[in-house]
């Protein structure tokens, strides 16, 4: 009876085996695969416990499938990195237009399961053709300026580029016909760089035109040079605030909040372009703090000196605007906030979006009084003065970025200067003239 029962035992053990072998293999391909061009690269992750017995690639355009590519042997990999190139040059009987881009895995398991990765995309052989305005674009050392342009054919991306730097190109106003592109020359850009309008299509097909510019004959500004005595008690401040739970030497955890936090919180700024309105949130100049003192200004270079001895230096890119303590910090337009929350070096912080990349940034604040999606108005008090993060004293800092570069505010709060740069060139509902 026992060896009855065992081979009972044997016999359907077999059947328990299949059950390991049927799962699917997962696909993972780059979200920016959008356009197809001449030979666009294709990369593939598979993930598969059994590996990959085979990986195809299709093109579906008009009804007609055209196999593109295939393995050549099977993967045992649990984690397998396809690459190829799918394109007009293997496959020339693809058109400019819309198409299905297919990818087949099958698993190297027991049962050959499968799994199907499909998106839509666009056959693009022609370069765009783009072409700039004939204007002169008068430009500094952190200045910012607006260019119109027209593009026709598939594009992917379309503006201004500035070194490299590149800014964004949008719907002119009111449904005018071409772009406009607000674009900056960079405090640090080297002078004579010439900024060019460009048009892409994703797939490295990328047309430029230059802009016509002058650069003031005089010598670019030169950046006042400054240097910061850091007393014992200030670096205790700023060590207490920014790195409570650090430790070693001070002067070393000082210089690293100095350079390794202020680089990550302008990378923080920067990324907040990304959150810009595609309309203009304003339609005054811009005005600066009321009543405000300048104790620093834009691009100013900052030795800091401890006891004696340099430690770091570094540029700032704002202006230190004082008046008294705890006073009322003012929106200098119209528009959204995007950030209100402390920002490293820059204490309590309030960032407002204006639109189309333009943003105004508050920094050291005690106090913070708005949320991150209010909007707000010219003159509005937003929160109170201070000296949180890396501030010596009360005061405001003011900053002001363009697609995430920061820039000089000072044009800004010029009527003129508006009338003669911006809305020249496009319309501004509403603008005070």
């Amino acid at each position: 009876m026992r060896a009855h029962v065992l081979t009972a035992g044997l016999l359907f053990a077999p059947l328990l085996l299949p059950l390991t072998g049927c799962g699917k293999p997962s696909l993972d391909v780059s979200p920016s695969l959008t356009t197809v061009g001449q030979e666009t690269p294709v990369s593939v992750h598979v993930h598969d416990a059994h590996g990959v017995s085979k990986l195809t690639a299709t093109v579906k355009q008009n009804g007609t499938q055209y196999q593109v590519w295939q393995t050549t042997a099977a993967s045992k990999s649990t984690d397998t990195t396809f690459n190829f190139t799918v394109g007009v040059k293997n496959t020339p009987q693809l058109r400019d237009g819309s198409a299905h881009l297919i990818i087949d895995a099958t698993s190297g398991a027991l049962l050959h399961g499968t799994a199907r990765w499909e998106r839509e995309v666009n056959v693009s052989t022609q370069p765009p053709l783009v072409s700039a305005d004939s204007d002169q674009h008068y430009l500094y050392l952190g200045m910012a300026d607006l260019a119109t342009m027209n593009v026709s054919g598939p594009h992917t991306a379309a503006g201004v580029r500035v070194g490299d730097q590149t800014f964004r190109a949008w719907p002119m106003p009111g449904g005018k016909p071409g772009q406009f592109s607000l674009f900056a020359f960079a405090w640090n850009m080297p002078p004579g760089t010439t900024p060019v309008v460009y048009a892409a299509n994703g797939v490295g097909n990328d047309v430029t035109t230059p802009l016509t510019v002058v650069f003031p004959k005089k010598e670019q500004p030169v950046y006042t040079q400054h240097e910061i005595q850091v007393s014992d008690q200030f670096m205790q401040k700023v060590l207490a605030e920014l790195d409570p739970n650090g430790s070693g030497e001070p002067v070393a955890r000082f210089v690293k909040i100095n350079t390794e936090m202020r680089r990550d919180n302008n990378k923080t700024l920067a990324d907040l372009r990304l959150k810009t309105a595609d309309r203009f949130l304003w339609h005054q100049s811009f005005s600066r703090q009321s009543h405000s003192q300048a104790e620093a200004t834009f691009a100013d270079v900052r030795s800091y000196l401890y006891h004696g001895k340099k430690i770091d230096q570094q540029v700032h890119l704002g202006y230190d605007l004082a008046v008294t303590q705890h006073v009322g910090v003012e929106a200098s337009n119209d528009g959204r906030v995007v950030w209100a929350a402390p920002l490293g070096i820059y204490g309590n912080c309030i960032v407002v979006d204006h639109g189309y990349g333009l943003q105004t940034i508050y920094g050291h604040l005690s106090r913070i009084d708005v949320h991150e999606g209010d909007m707000v108005k010219r003159g509005q008090i937003m929160g109170h003065s201070g000296m949180t993060g890396m501030a010596g004293g009360d005061h405001i800092h003011f900053a002001m970025q363009l697609d995430g570069i920061q820039i000089d505010p000072k044009e800004w709060w010029d009527t003129h200067w508006i009338k003669d740069h911006i809305t020249r060139r496009v319309d501004l509902p509403g603008f005070d003239k």
